[in-house]
């Protein structure tokens, strides 16, 4: 597996920037999104249809940008995560993550013996069609480079979360903002008392435990204030939005002229 610039910076305390990509399933956007400055691009499969052919196409594709290709993936299920991995992915996010349970599921489905139970096939797209190699450096190597993400969204995560973070080779927990609201009875309330004491919960299991936190950003001014809080891991939106939003300003400026 080819190294991880995104999860060597974390590991480091470091930023890593990037987007989320749900619409433009197109040859060009993780190679767009590098030429931008993109740490990470990650394809969306929980919200967008997309298949593990698409997102087949999408990784080898995105592994002749700069951008740490990721997938956020429907479920928790030993079968969603390992085939992206399969196919090049260097990481997966995984949603509506609530228990260590779960959590441990996503590492050992993410990560091959002894730390983890993933099926073995080498000489594959994860590892570039490259069969000559050493199958244990190989797993190892693997191992260490795969960026595994769990998205902490509902009340009952909240709930959990300082265990949750304390499962090894979790690297990112992500606040999932909206379904948080959501599950918290609260949609869309991000001022609200309970919304922000559950985000310095986050914040603290993280920082006990050495792990990234995440979370999306839909401005630039967002994306500000959530590092300044200490998050570390930001997506700046997704294409969708981002390229409506620029679409509709440029139309609007057109017309005023």
């Amino acid at each position: 597996m080819r190294p991880n610039p995104v999860k060597r910076d974390l590991r480091e305390g470091k930023t890593a920037l990037g987007t989320m990509v749900f619409e433009f399933a197109t040859p060009g956007i993780a190679r767009i999104a590098a030429a931008a400055g993109a740490d990470l691009v990650v394809f969306d499969q929980e919200h967008s249809g997309w298949g593990i052919d698409t997102i087949r196409t999408l990784m080898a594709t995105a592994r002749a940008a700069q951008a740490v290709p990721l997938v956020r993936v429907p479920a928790t299920q030993y079968h969603f995560i390992a085939r992206p991995l399969d196919v090049g992915a260097s990481g997966v996010m995984v949603p509506m993550v609530e228990t260590v349970e779960q959590a441990s599921l996503v590492v050992s489905s993410a990560k091959y013996p002894p730390q983890g139970n993933r099926g073995a096939a080498f000489g594959i797209a994860h590892d570039d069609y490259e069969a000559d190699r050493d199958v244990v450096s190989g797993m190892r190597n693997a191992n260490d480079e795969v960026l595994v993400i769990v998205q902490i969204e509902t009340q009952r995560g909240i709930e959990n979360v300082m265990e949750i973070a304390a499962v090894e080779g979790v690297d990112v927990l992500w606040v999932g903002h909206n379904d948080l609201t959501n599950s918290m009875g609260i949609p869309g309330q991000f001022d609200h008392p309970d919304y922000l004491r559950a985000v310095d919960r986050f914040l603290e299991a993280c920082r006990d435990n050495g792990k990234a936190p995440g979370i999306m950003a839909i401005s630039v001014e967002e994306a500000r204030t959530q590092l300044e809080k200490g998050f570390r891991c930001v997506a700046y939106w997704g294409d969708i939005w981002l390229y409506g939003g620029a679409l509709r300003e440029g139309l609007a400026s057109i017309r005023r002229a």
